[in-house]
C-alpha cells in the first residue's frame, strides 16, 4: 500500500511518528538480527529488488549490481527511536520476513482482549489462541505434509525456494544480506516454533541462512520455547 507506513519510510527515507506497532516489529527484527549473526536483515529489500528485476528480463544480477545493492544493505545503518525511523539514502526495508507472524500475534492479542479463546489463526503463519474447540491441540498441516499439534503456540514455515526467481525455479528468494547470493542452507523446507508467531517467522527465514543443524540449534536457544 503506498499510504503505509513501511511504503512511506521506503520513500522518503524519514518516517517521523513512527506508529507503535512497526517500531514494535522492527525492535524484535533487531533483536532477531543480534541473535543470528545478522542473518536476519530487513534492509535487504534493495538486493531483492535487483533479483526481482533482472528476473523480468530473464536474468541474474552480476557481481557488480549485487556488490551495488549490498552497498545499501546493513541493519546498523537505521535509525530507529520514538519520534522516527530513518534510512540511508538508496536504502528500504522488507519486513515479509516476519510481518505475517506479527500480524498474528497481534490479532491474537486483539481477540483475547475481546474475550475470546480457542481459536487458530492463519496469516500465512499460524497462531493458537488456546487450545482445539473440542479439546486438545490444533492439528496444524504444514504444506510439506507434517502436522504440528498447537496449543497456545505459533509455527512459521520458511522455503528456500517458496518462491524464485527463475523459471527452472532454482534461485530462491531468501536472500543471504552478507554474499548477496540466494540461500543454500543446509534445509529447503524450515517450520519453527515457538510461544510468538512474529518469532517463528523471523527464525525461520534466519534459519534458512544456517550452515547447518548446529548453527540453527544455537540461534534458537536464545529465544526461549523456540524449536
Amino acid at each position: 500500500r503506498a499510504n503505509s507506513a513501511v511504503s512511506r519510510l521506503n520513500a522518503t527515507g524519514a518516517l517521523t511518528e513512527p506508529p507503535f506497532e512497526l517500531l514494535a516489529c522492527l525492535s524484535l527484527a533487531s533483536r532477531v538480527h543480534g541473535a543470528s549473526g545478522g542473518r536476519f536483515d530487513p534492509t535487504i529489500q534493495p538486493l531483492w529488488a535487483r533479483y526481482a528485476n533482472a528476473a523480468i528480463k530473464g536474468t541474474t544480477p552480476d557481481r557488480e549490481t549485487r556488490d551495488k545493492a549490498l552497498s545499501l544493505v546493513g541493519w546498523h545503518k537505521v535509525g530507529i527511536n520514538a519520534g522516527a525511523v530513518t534510512l540511508r539514502p538508496g536504502m528500504s526495508l522488507t519486513l515479509n520476513g516476519i510481518a505475517q507472524g506479527y500480524i498474528a500475534d497481534r490479532v491474537a492479542d486483539l481477540l483475547r482482549g475481546e474475550g475470546l479463546t480457542d481459536i487458530l489463526i492463519d496469516t500465512g503463519e499460524f497462531r493458537a489462541l488456546g487450545q482445539h474447540p473440542h479439546g486438545g491441540p490444533w492439528p496444524v498441516r504444514l504444506a510439506s505434509g507434517g502436522r504440528v499439534p498447537l496449543v497456545s503456540r505459533a509455527v512459521a514455515t520458511s522455503a528456500v525456494h517458496g518462491t524464485t526467481f527463475d523459471d527452472g525455479a532454482q534461485i530462491g528468494h531468501i536472500l543471504d544480506p552478507q554474499s548477496g547470493l540466494p540461500a543454500r542452507g543446509f534445509c529447503k523446507e524450515l517450520s519453527i516454533s515457538a510461544r510468538s508467531a512474529a518469532v517463528a517467522d523471523a527464525l525461520s527465514s534466519a534459519g534458512c541462512l544456517c550452515g547447518n543443524a548446529h548453527e540453527l540449534d544455537v540461534l534458537l536457544s536464545k529465544f526461549d520455547g523456540a524449536k
